[in-house]
């Protein structure tokens, strides 16, 4: 086991051909090609197979192209398409993916070696199988971990088997083996199935479900990010290039299987290329060396996804799992890898999870494009890619790969996107902390200006839209540990706070560090606010000043806080406050707290009503009543309190069209279990002995009386808020 040691740095040593283009060509031209390609087109004829060929290609080009663009735009790091995702959407969304992407791909190590073993024993059936596959697993597993240089050099003679194979083939096509015509086999075949179920029949979309799996090896490649010179060139080069000879290699095999052997022969014998071939065993020698070159590229690739994880913290012990050792070797990971792989082994049978597979690939592939998809729409400038596709492109291989996940298996498709769900949910739990930028930033604030411009387009006054985003001016910030809750509990979770701060000569020096807290003590509560300072003005200039500047923002305050005025000159300027904020179409709350009580228990809030005898008509403008009542409901829902709402009038004869006023109110708000009392005397008289509450709000007018306001917290013994409507509330709407 490695010893832990000081983290290197990245060893960027291989190229675009070792590097990239040989793992993802041996990756693509695995045992599908050998086993399966000539069942494809004896069931669905030269035409119907070729069209199965394309279209899966289709969705492999426009994805290649797709990670190859963003590739060339981002310093990528290591992990691969875990890395690109990251990058770009950030670690929750890539974690989400690259966890299972680092499952599926260790699966798929098992399945290959399990898909040698069916070879070997083929050609050497009295071979205890599990035998087999342990002395393949033990070889890739000791390749992979002594280096991924040793692998690579590996590969290289892998290729050179396929190629021997391939060349095989060739001598055959020439020597006379294309015998017989198109027209046998068909451009449209029958769809006969599997000797596995009797010939029972099959459709086009299974036979495509068969050969997909050959177009999911465009990763391998990529998986080497971290140790690629140059990750932005090779990986658009190499894997576009793996691409296209595989393609054109897919298309002449199927044309030669098609000429060189009967349909019964395509559809019965999953070695008729072995058959037909000049020299059969270089095929075979072909077949395995698919199978192992897939299994140890699979093997090198999930190490380096696990290990990138690891350095950022996505999964548990990521110190340990993110070590590499002086020549950048994931050697943990690589110990991690090789138990899972061994533990899969002993299942001896994956069948039942190789569409899971699969299918993980295809959500790599579809976030894959939707990043590309995302970073066009935007249009940031710091979305500058060195290969440019038009936007067709990942549109064509997400709509792609989410029709191929489901023509595979719907329900399995539906089970991995749960998965990729659960784990997200994790992560985003989990609070990481990413070394780097992505464009989640820029994709907010793409959406927040889109969203600006349509509600500029909307009439002004969108009353069913209100929330309250209140204006907080803050001389002293000591001085808002008293409010701090009840302005919470007002703006609740849905609501904004912007900390004014006016900083003159008696203003802290370090206003600027104290409201950042503050500000981040609500975001913490999960009320959003922020902060900002004017410098040299005094309070009362300085907040209409603000209030005016604010109301050209979209997230524009609609109530501007106040606390008690600290002199006679500041109660005096209040007025002109209230007054411009009416002009700019604010509310306005004053908050008067109770020396003693504070606001109590929370659990009783009294809401005051003016004598509005004789008429008592209740229309859809409530006069200055709407704010009161908004506010009261907000901070009864935040404390679970009840709510009562009172008036006092002079004449008995007022009470039914007081009552039947307040009872309306109280239902067309919507605000059950609340408490209507009508008294009769006088308002001075009635304060004092009315029904205790922990706050109770009053309306208030243009010019605010604070003797009237005192007297309010003396007679309810409770702290009050004074509250003027901006007419952009509406209780009813």
């Amino acid at each position: 086991m490695p010893l832990l040691e000081s983290q290197p740095k990245e060893q960027r040593r291989f190229g675009t051909f070792g590097g990239v283009f040989t793992p993802t060509l041996l990756t693509i031209l695995g045992v599908i090609m050998y086993l399966r390609e000539g069942w494809v087109i004896g069931n669905a004829g030269l035409l119907g197979g070729f069209l199965i060929i394309l279209l899966a290609y289709v969705i492999t080009i426009c994805t290649g192209l797709s990670m190859s663009s963003i590739t060339s735009n981002l310093r990528i790091g290591a992990g691969g398409a875990y890395a690109i995702i990251s990058q770009s959407l950030g670690l929750e969304i890539g974690g989400s993916l690259g966890i299972p992407r680092y499952l599926s791909q260790a699966l798929a190590i098992t399945l290959y070696i399990f898909g040698f073993r069916e070879a070997w024993l083929w050609v050497f059936p009295d071979h205890p199988g599990f035998l087999v596959d342990l002395i393949v697993f033990l070889a890739l597993w000791g390749i992979a971990y002594k280096s991924a240089d040793l692998a690579i050099r590996v590969q290289y003679l892998v290729m050179a088997v396929i190629g021997a194979s391939l060349i095989s083939i060739a001598v055959a096509a020439f020597s006379g083996s294309m015998q017989h015509d198109i027209s046998e086999v068909g451009l449209w075949g029958s769809f006969p199935g599997a000797p596995e179920s009797g010939f029972a029949g099959t459709s086009f979309w299974v036979v495509f479900a068969v050969f997909f799996p050959a177009a999911t090896g465009i990763m391998a490649g990529a998986n080497m990010s971290g140790e690629l010179k140059d990750p932005r060139r090779s990986i658009a080069i190499g894997t576009m290039a793996a691409i296209g000879v595989s393609l054109l290699i897919y298309l002449l095999l199927g044309y030669w299987v098609a000429r060189s052997a009967t349909p019964d022969e395509l559809v019965e014998n999953y070695y008729v290329m072995v058959d037909k071939a000049y020299w059969g065993p270089a095929v075979i020698a072909g077949v395995f060396g698919a199978t192992f070159s897939s299994a140890l590229a699979s093997m090198v690739g999930a190490a380096r996804i696990m290990q990138a994880m690891g350095e950022h913290r996505v999964v548990p012990y990521s110190t340990w799992i993110g070590f590499r050792t002086r020549h950048g070797e994931p050697r943990n990971a690589m110990l991690i890898t090789g138990g899972l792989v061994f533990l899969t082994m002993l299942m001896r049978d994956l069948n039942a999870i190789a569409p899971l597979i699969t299918i993980f690939f295809l959500v790599t592939y579809a976030m894959l494009n939707v990043v590309v998809i995302i970073e066009q729409s935007l249009g940031l400038i710091s979305f500058r890619p060195l290969l440019q596709v038009p936007l067709i492109v990942p549109v064509i291989g997400l709509a792609g790969s989410v029709f191929a996940m489901f023509i595979i298996n719907p329900v399995v498709s539906l089970l991995s996107v749960a998965v990729v769900a659960a784990f997200y949910l994790f992560l985003v739990n989990r609070r990481i902390d990413a070394p780097f930028e992505d464009v989640r930033s820029g994709l907010f604030m793409a959406f927040s200006e889109w969203a600006a411009v349509k509600a500029a387009a909307l009439p002004t006054k969108q009353e069913r839209a209100w929330k309250p985003n209140l204006l907080i001016p803050v001389e002293d910030p000591a001085l808002m540990r008293g409010a701090f809750s009840l302005v919470e509990n007002i703006a609740g979770a849905k609501g904004a706070i912007k900390l004014f701060g006016i900083r003159h000569v008696s203003a802290p020096s370090d206003l600027d560090g104290q409201l950042d807290r503050l500000a981040l003590a609500y975001r913490e509560r999960g009320v959003f606010a922020a902060s900002t300072i004017l410098d040299n003005a005094s309070f009362t200039n300085g907040l209409i000043s603000g209030m005016q500047v604010l109301r050209g923002g979209f997230f524009r305050p609609n109530i501007v806080f106040l606390g008690m005025p600290r002199d006679e000159e500041q109660e005096i300027s209040y007025g002109h406050i209230l007054r411009s904020a009416a002009n700019l179409g604010m509310g306005a709350l004053i908050y008067a707290p109770h020396e003693k009580a504070s606001l109590g228990q929370r659990r009783h809030i009294n809401v005051w009503i003016r004598d509005r005898s004789p008429d008592w008509t209740l229309s859809w403008n409530i006069g200055n009543l709407d704010l009161s009542v908004l506010t009261a409901y907000t901070l009864m829902r935040s404390w679970n309190a009840s709510m009562r709402i009172l008036t006092v009038i002079g004449s008995e004869h007022d009470r039914p069209g007081a009552t039947r006023f307040m009872e309306r109110l109280v239902d067309l708000a919507r605000i059950p279990d609340t408490e209507v009392v009508v008294a009769l005397g006088a308002f001075s008289a009635y304060v004092t002995t009315a029904p205790p509450a922990d706050l109770s709000l009053f309306g208030l007018g243009d010019q605010p009386d604070f003797d009237f306001i005192r007297t309010m917290v003396q007679h309810t013994r409770s702290s009050c808020l004074f509250v003027r409507d901006s007419g952009r509330e509406n209780v009813f709407a």
